[in-house]
C-alpha cells in the first residue's frame, strides 16, 4: 500500500515536473513518472510513460520550436495536485502535430492538469484544455463567429434536419 505524500511534497513534485515541461527536458519529464504511468489530454490523446508519452511531447516540441510554458497556480491535497498553466508557441516547426502540417499559426492556451502522485512519482495525469480552441488557433477548425464556421454549422444543421425527415 502506497503512503499518501504530504500536500507540500505533492505540490513540489508537480511544480518540479512542470518546470521540466517548461524546459522541454524529456528526460527530466519522464523521470517524474512511474514506469507505466499514464497521462490523458482529454479529448486529444492518451499516453503511457515512457513510450507514447515521450514521443508525443518530442513531436510537440519539434512542431512548436518556441514553445513556452508557464505555471500559474499549484494546489495540492494528499496525493493530488492541480496545476493551472498557460502555454504559447508558433506552429512553424519541422513536423506535423496531430496530423496537421505546420501552419505558422500562434497558439495561446490555458489548461489545468490533475496529477496523482504515488511513492514520489506521478502515477496519472489528467490534463484538460479547450481542444476546439486549439484546433481553431491551428487552423484545423474555423474561428468562432467566422463565415466558414457559420457555413459549417449550416451544413451540419441541414444534415440533421434531412436525417430527421428521412426517419419519419
Amino acid at each position: 500500500m502506497a503512503l499518501a505524500p504530504s500536500p507540500s511534497e505533492t505540490g513540489s513534485i508537480a511544480r518540479s515536473y512542470f518546470e521540466a515541461v517548461a524546459a522541454r527536458d524529456l528526460d527530466a519529464m519522464t523521470s517524474f513518472y512511474e514506469v507505466g504511468g499514464t497521462g490523458e489530454l482529454h479529448g486529444l490523446v492518451e499516453l503511457t510513460v515512457p513510450g507514447s508519452y515521450r514521443a508525443w511531447f518530442a513531436t510537440l516540441f519539434a512542431a512548436f520550436p518556441d514553445f513556452h510554458f508557464e505555471i500559474l497556480d499549484v494546489v495540492a491535497e494528499g496525493d493530488l495536485a492541480a496545476v493551472h498553466w498557460h502555454a504559447t508557441g508558433t506552429f512553424n516547426g519541422t513536423v506535423r502535430f496531430e496530423g496537421v502540417d505546420p501552419t505558422g499559426a500562434q497558439i495561446d492556451l490555458t489548461g489545468c492538469d490533475l496529477l496523482r502522485i504515488r511513492n514520489g512519482k506521478i502515477h496519472r495525469n489528467d490534463a484538460y484544455l479547450n481542444g476546439a480552441q486549439m484546433a481553431q488557433q491551428l487552423g484545423a477548425l474555423p474561428r468562432t463567429g467566422s463565415l466558414p464556421e457559420r457555413a459549417m454549422l449550416a451544413a451540419l444543421n441541414l444534415k440533421t434536419r434531412t436525417a430527421r425527415a428521412l426517419r419519419r
